[in-house]
């Protein structure tokens, strides 16, 4: 059983860097050809694919937050990580961890049929 869980602070200030930790129980996040991404859902819009990173650790970005973004992981606990660096309110967002990469990263655009696994979700506020 392929479970995600985000966990990090619900509250970030505005310039701080957001960051998220995904923990992957149930598979390995080196498992040959499997990708991990970071989504978000921010009120009153749909689903905004924000990036991902490979088995191999190669990284992919939307194209809208790729200066922002970084997706790092840490085999060793078997976890990947989201930092997004100066945050605005317009970032506040209900942030998801999710298996798989969609088939085109040129848009931020995505659904929840493009993931086969999904975190619960975690909502992040950007407040001073």
């Amino acid at each position: 059983q392929v479970q995600l869980q985000e966990s990090g602070p619900g509250l970030v200030k505005p310039s701080q860097t957001l960051s998220l930790t995904c923990t992957v129980s149930g598979d390995s996040i080196t498992t040959f050809n499997y990708a991990w991404s970071w989504i978000r859902q921010s009120p009153g819009k749909g689903l905004e694919w924000m990036g991902a990173i490979a088995y191999s650790g190669s990284t992919y970005y939307s194209p809208s937050l790729k200066s922002r973004t970084s997706i790092p992981m840490d085999t060793s606990k078997n976890q990947f990580t989201l930092q997004l660096s100066s945050v605005t309110p317009k970032d506040t967002a209900v942030y998801y961890c999710a298996r798989g990469i969609p088939r085109n990263t040129a848009t931020s655009e995505t659904t929840r049929s493009e993931f086969r696994y999904w975190g619960q979700g975690t909502q992040v506020t950007v407040s001073s």
